[in-house]
C-alpha cells in the first residue's frame, strides 16, 4: 500500500483541529481475549458488567427476536470493538447513538461507535437482532438444540453466540436479567430467580435474574413445556427444577436424581463452604444429547444421563461446579482441571460419605485400571490441549492428583483448602498455578513437584499411600487392581460422558 507523504507538522496541526485527544489515541479492541485454546473467543478492550436480554421466541418456527443491552467499561480508548454473535443484527446503538456494524469470521460482530469510547468510562451498547438459532453453525456445530416443543441453549466452551451478543469468555463475567416472551402454555427457564411472570394477548413473559457474576457460557435458556417443582433449602435458598413433559422412560429416574439437588447442595456446603449464588435447581429437557452442564444455579441434564436409572452422582458433579468452575472460573481454557478435577473428586467424596468406597479406594482403582502404556497417561490434566479438554484423564487423573495432595498434607489441611479456595477466589478466575500456590500457603509445604508430576508430566507416576498409612505401605506402581471394585465405581463411570459435548 502506498501513502501520500504529508509534512508531519502540517498533519499534526490539522488533526488537532478536528480530532479530540482521546479519539486520536483510540484504537480497535482485539477480536479475541487471548485464550490459548480458543483465540477467537471473547474480545479485548472492554468489560461487561451486566446483560439485560429482552427476548421473544416462537417454538413452531424457531424464530428468536431480541434486544440486548450491555453495560460496559472500556479498558482502553476504543475506536471499534467486537462482540461474539451469530444471528442477524438490525441495529446497534452505543450511548444512544446509532453505530456502524459489520460481521467477520465465524461469529464476530464489529461495532464502530459514532464517538470513540474513552478508557475507564462506562458505555451502554444496545443490539437488536432476530434469527433462527438452529440455523447458525460454526464448523458445522451448534450450541442450540431444538426440542419437540421449543429450544435449549447449553454448551461449553461457547453457547452465548447462538442467542445473545456478548464478550464470550469466562474472564468477563457479568450479572444477568433475562426476560423471555413465549406463547401461552410454554415456559421459559433461565438462571437465577424468577422475578415475575405475566401474560398478555396470548403470550407469557418470564423475567429471570442472576445477581452474581456469571460467565457467558454458563447462561442458559430453555423453552418448552415443563413440569416444574419448587422448594427451599434449610437456609431459605429457592430451588426450581424443570422436566420436559415428554421424557418417556427416563422421566422417573431424572426426577429421582434432580430432586435431590437441595440435599446434595447442603452436603457440598460442608465440603466447599457457603453456596455462592441466589438459587438452586436443574432442568432436563427432551434433547438427544448425552452430556450435562453446570449452567449457573440451574444445571442442564440430558435425559440420557438417567437411562440406567437414578444418577445422583451426576447431580453431585454439576453442583460441585457451582463452586469449582462457576464461582471460581478458569482464567484460560487450558486451566480446565480447576473445574473438572474437583467436580470428579466431589463424586468420590460423595461415595465416601455414602459408604460406597472411599476416595482413596476409588483413586487406587482408577489408577490400577489403566496400564502404563495406556494413552490415558499421556494426557496432561494441567494443560491437556483443546482436543483433549474433556478427556477422561482431566477427570480421573485429575482427581487422583487431588487425592495425592490429600495423602501428602493430611485431611485437616486438605479440607481447609477445599473450603477456603472458593471463598478466597469467589466470583473470580484462576489458573492451575494459583491453586498450587494457595495449597502451598495453607499446607505450609512445597507442592510444586507433586502437581508437576500429576498434572504436567506424561506417563504413569507412582501413587503414594496416605501419610497416615501403616509403615511399609506399598506405593502403587503396577497395573494390578486392588482386591475389590468400589461399589460406586460403575455409578461414577456412568457419568464419564458428563461433558462429552461434541
Amino acid at each position: 500500500m502506498h501513502r501520500k507523504v504529508i509534512a508531519p507538522s502540517v498533519l499534526a496541526a490539522s488533526l488537532l483541529l478536528v480530532i479530540p485527544a482521546s479519539a486520536a489515541s483510540a484504537g480497535p479492541g482485539a477480536p479475541g481475549i487471548g485464550d490459548t485454546y480458543y483465540p477467537a473467543s471473547g474480545n479485548g478492550g472492554y468489560d461487561v458488567s451486566h446483560y439485560d436480554l429482552r427476548l421473544q421466541y416462537q417454538p413452531k418456527t424457531d424464530l428468536l427476536e431480541g434486544t440486548a443491552t450491555l453495560l460496559t467499561t472500556a479498558k482502553q480508548d476504543l475506536s471499534r470493538f467486537n462482540l461474539d454473535f451469530g444471528l442477524k443484527v438490525s441495529e446497534v446503538r452505543v450511548n444512544g447513538a446509532k453505530a456502524k456494524f459489520a460481521t467477520s469470521g465465524d461469529h464476530e460482530l464489529e461495532i464502530t461507535p459514532a464517538q470513540p469510547l474513552q478508557k475507564d468510562r462506562q458505555a451502554t451498547v444496545v443490539v437488536k437482532y432476530a434469527g433462527k438459532p438452529s440455523e447458525f453453525k460454526v464448523d458445522g456445530w451448534s450450541a442450540w438444540q431444538r426440542t419437540p416443543d421449543g429450544g435449549v441453549a447449553a454448551q461449553e466452551p461457547d453457547a452465548a453466540a447462538w442467542w445473545f451478543p456478548s464478550n464470550d469468555h469466562p474472564l468477563d463475567k457479568a450479572t444477568f436479567d433475562v426476560s423471555v416472551n413465549v406463547p401461552d402454555g410454554t415456559q421459559a427457564i433461565s438462571n437465577g430467580v424468577l422475578q415475575s411472570q405475566t401474560s398478555r394477548l396470548g403470550w407469557t413473559r418470564y423475567n429471570w435474574r442472576s445477581n452474581k457474576p456469571q460467565a457467558t457460557y454458563l447462561a442458559t435458556l430453555a423453552i418448552g413445556k415443563f413440569d416444574i417443582t419448587t422448594d427451599k433449602t434449610a437456609s431459605g435458598l429457592p430451588i426450581l427444577n424443570a422436566y420436559s413433559k415428554d421424557l418417556g422412560d427416563n422421566a422417573g429416574a431424572a426426577r429421582a436424581s434432580v430432586e435431590r439437588t437441595g440435599e446434595v447442595a447442603e452436603w457440598l456446603e460442608g465440603v466447599f463452604g457457603p453456596y455462592p449464588f441466589n438459587a438452586l435447581g436443574g432442568y432436563v429437557p427432551n434433547v438427544p444429547t448425552g452430556f450435562a452442564l453446570e449452567t449457573q444455579t440451574r444445571p442442564f441434564y440430558s435425559p440420557r444421563q438417567f437411562s440406567n436409572g437414578a444418577n445422583t452422582s451426576v447431580v453431585v458433579h454439576e453442583l460441585a461446579h457451582q463452586w469449582y468452575g462457576d464461582s471460581v472460573s478458569v482464567d484460560n481454557w487450558k486451566d480446565i482441571w480447576v473445574n473438572e478435577g474437583f467436580a470428579r473428586y466431589s463424586q468420590w467424596l460423595w461415595s465416601e460419605k455414602e459408604g460406597e468406597g472411599t476416595a482413596q479406594e476409588l483413586a487406587e482403582w482408577a489408577y490400577a485400571s489403566r496400564p502404563a502404556e495406556d494413552p490415558f497417561w499421556q494426557v496432561k490434566p494441567g494443560d491437556p490441549g483443546p482436543d483433549n479438554q474433556f478427556h477422561g484423564a482431566v477427570y480421573d487423573r485429575g482427581a487422583i492428583a487431588i487425592q495425592a495432595l490429600r495423602n501428602e498434607i493430611g485431611d485437616e489441611k486438605f479440607f481447609k483448602i477445599l473450603k477456603g479456595w472458593p471463598t478466597e477466589r469467589a466470583y473470580g478466575n484462576a489458573k492451575v498455578g494459583d491453586f498450587v500456590r494457595y495449597a502451598e500457603k495453607i499446607s505450609n509445604k512445597p507442592l510444586a513437584q507433586l502437581f508437576e508430576t500429576w498434572l504436567y508430566t506424561p506417563g504413569k507416576p507412582a501413587f503414594a499411600p496416605p501419610a497416615t498409612a501403616k509403615p511399609g505401605a506399598r506405593t502403587l506402581q503396577s497395573p494390578a487392581k486392588p482386591a475389590a471394585e468400589p461399589k460406586s465405581w460403575k455409578k461414577i463411570a456412568a457419568t464419564n460422558t458428563v461433558h462429552d459435548h461434541h
